[in-house]
């Protein structure tokens, strides 16, 4: 067994390099039919070292990105070929491909950079905070109650964009000697204002039910996915009803783990092919694309992992269940909203279309989820988070502006010092 682990191993990392390879001709031969980007006209950079299969965490700020890009113009400095190839394919900022540290070098020389932007914490996000006199911002890429949202790491960044009064709370708890008032900055979830994506089907009289299940993890303590444990029998439930359409987003990275989890995971999306070659009219969806939020504003009610998809859909403010992880060793924060949500056990699973109906038709649990939307997302008008979003850029140029008078006035007391003690010598 060991032989053929390590044979799958060795075959999966030559595939891996070829297609990096093979990503690098295809990225330079795209730029190469690109005019050259400007000089000095970036102040914006948002910096992305991973390849393709993340390419979720940056996919959801693009829209954003591209309104905040009208004041101050925004790049994406993209490490990895494979991730600079998907951008460059997509509707993303414009991008420079800067695989080495000096290719970061020459480009951020040529720019006027002065906030940089981190979707993730990549490990090579070091290397980039080794440029000083700019901003080093943490913008996450979900709110979420996973650890991952509490990691010391914050610390290395100088300011956090944070979503609301949910996530200062939950850093309080957790960091130490950690500066919220001047390194944490709320501006809501401005994904929120560009839902995009349209419907792939035409709305009837059946219940929508989104579920968008995350990856199966890789260690016990973030076994939160529910694909094996729950998926099977509440997709199967509500295919059988004849009365639920299911919106299928399964995470993309399922399945890279554990290859019974991506088997389960076919198993769904075959399911809900034969549904529909049963009956075409009820139109279920096995959602794979880029797009995030007509899912969201679309669903009669979402059933969802602990994951950031809780919190996209708690910021639409619509009815949601959360599945409980099988796995007891995976942790979960109760001092949120997960302390007051609906959730379904693995037991629970295939009696899905009570459950549905039961939260559809509870104004009492209606009237809590405002209320943790109020608490994790503030204002929730259309564009409030936007607006906030802009404002937090702006205090950080001004603040930039700030500190570079005062950098460039000590610059010139040193050369005024420097000129005095050449005339004294001469004297």
């Amino acid at each position: 067994m060991g032989i053929v682990s390590d044979a799958k191993k060795a075959t999966a990392l030559l595939r891996k390099a070829v297609d990096s390879r093979s990503a690098v001709r295809e990225v330079r031969r795209t730029l190469s039919h690109l005019p050259a980007h400007p000089s000095h006209h970036y102040r914006v950079a948002v910096y992305f070292a991973d390849g393709a299969v993340n390419m979720y965490q940056m996919r959801q700020w693009y829209k954003p990105l591209a309104e905040l890009a009208r004041t101050w113009p925004v790049v994406v400095l993209s490490r990895s070929a494979t991730g600079a190839r998907a951008l460059l394919s997509e509707d993303a900022p414009p991008v420079a491909f800067v695989p080495t540290v000096r290719d970061v070098e020459r480009f951020i020389a040529d720019q006027d950079i002065r906030v940089v932007l981190y979707v993730n914490q990549n490990t090579r996000n070091f290397q980039m905070f080794r440029y000083g006199r700019r901003w080093h911002v943490f913008i996450n890429h979900g709110e979420s109650d996973k650890m991952y949202m509490t990691t010391n790491q914050y610390k290395a960044y100088d300011y956090a964009f944070i979503a609301g009064e949910a996530a200062r709370e939950r850093l309080e708890r957790v960091l130490w000697d950690y500066d919220l008032d001047r390194r944490t900055i709320q501006i809501g979830r401005p994904q929120a204002d560009h839902y995009s994506g349209a419907l792939p089907y035409t709305p009837d009289e059946r219940t929508v039910v989104l579920y968008a299940p995350t990856w199966e993890g890789d260690r016990p303590s973030a076994h939160y996915g529910s694909i094996r444990s729950h998926g099977e029998a509440l997709v199967h439930a509500l295919l059988a009803t004849g009365r639920h359409r299911v919106i299928y987003r399964p995470h993309p990275r399922s399945g890279v783990v554990d290859p019974a989890y991506g088997d389960a995971n076919r198993r769904i999306i075959a399911a809900l092919h034969a549904a529909n070659a049963a009956d075409p009219a009820s139109a279920h969806v096995f959602d794979d694309g880029p797009e995030l939020g007509w899912q969201l504003a679309a669903a009669d009610v979402a059933i969802v992992d602990i994951s950031a998809m809780v919190y996209d859909r708690l910021a639409a403010d619509r009815p949601l269940i959360i599945t409980r992880p099988a796995d007891p060793e995976a942790l979960i924060d109760t001092n949120g909203y997960l302390s007051a949500c609906e959730w379904l056990d693995s037991a629970d699973a295939g009696r899905i279309v009570a459950e549905t109906d039961r939260v559809l038709g509870d104004d009492a649990a209606v009237a809590r989820l405002e209320q943790w939307v109020r608490h994790y997302f503030g204002d929730t008008t259309p564009g409030a988070a936007t607006a906030r979003f802009h404002a937090a850029v702006g205090r950080l140029m001004d603040e930039w502006d700030h500190w570079h008078a005062r950098t460039l006035a000590r610059e010139d007391e040193g050369d005024d010092e420097l000129d005095n003690d050449e005339a004294e010598l001469d004297d």
